[in-house]
């Protein structure tokens, strides 16, 4: 059996970053955590990044100043697919501007799927991430390695994955209805969710499956047991498009830490 192994195999800043006086000391350390093999034959491992006291990278929908992360695995072999599980993240603002992520530490789960489990799934993959405190930091990260069936239970990465947003269902989401109208540049969608409160300050943050569509911060309000949210979608062409339902994930977030999550909306 090849032993389960993947390492960091580059650390630095993209061009354009400026140089390490304009950030201190390391601002990020990064490594992969090994795990299992789950009962489906896919291989659960996790990206571990710690930061430096009081820097912050971001989710996967950074908000509306936050760096999106990249991640690039042309290079892996024997690799079907890639499913991330990300924690909840934080809420923050900034003169104003709304964004999501992670203070000072992120484990995030990343389950492999290859496409012959008896073999093992060699990675090889870039991501592209930002940190931010006082200034923002383009980063980017080269690791490559082997993963083989095996392994065993991590604390650290079933504590991740217990951290996930909790799914409307279980949240007691009874309906969810979305409407897609043309704009001059793009699609205005507004979504109804049926579900109880989450907390005092509720907001509604979509994506799509194609992430070159632009998605503007939700105007969300309540309206007895219903949550609406509005956001405008404008792609690069810059008009209207055919919106699939079943491509939107909706998150909201209740503002008492609770976070729930998603896929789909009827018409």
């Amino acid at each position: 059996m090849i032993a389960r192994h993947i390492a960091i195999a580059c650390l630095a800043l993209l061009p354009g970053a400026g140089n390490a006086q304009d950030v201190g000391s390391p601002v990020l350390r990064a490594e992969i955590i090994d795990g299992w093999q789950t009962a489906s034959g896919s291989e659960m491992a996790a990206l571990h990044l710690v930061l430096a006291p009081g820097w912050k990278t971001y989710w996967r929908a950074p908000g509306e100043a936050g760096v999106p992360p990249r991640f690039d695995w042309s290079g892996s072999e024997n690799l079907a697919a890639v499913t991330f599980h990300w924690p909840r993240p934080e809420i923050f603002d900034l003169s104003g501007l709304r964004t999501f992520g992670y203070r000072n530490e992120l484990v995030l789960p990343i389950e492999f799927t290859p496409r012959d489990v008896a073999r093992p799934i060699l990675i090889r993959a870039g991501v592209e991430l930002g940190v931010c405190d006082e200034v923002c930091v383009p980063m980017s990260l080269d690791f490559s390695g082997a993963l083989a069936p095996g392994g065993g239970s991590v604390p650290a990465i079933r504590k991740a994955l217990d951290e996930a947003p909790e799914q409307a269902k279980v949240a007691g989401l009874s309906a969810a209805h979305c409407q897609a109208e043309p704009i001059r540049d793009g699609m205005r969608l507004t979504t109804r969710l049926t579900m109880p409160r989450l907390g005092p300050d509720e907001i509604a943050v979509f994506e799509l499956a194609d992430q070159t569509i632009w998605i503007s911060p939700a105007e969300t309000h309540r309206k007895g047991s219903d949550l609406l949210a509005t956001a405008d979608l404008v792609p690069a062409t810059a008009k209207p498009f055919a919106l699939n339902r079943s491509d939107i994930r909706i998150t909201v977030f209740g503002g008492s830490g609770r976070v729930v999550e998603l896929q789909g909306c009827a018409g």
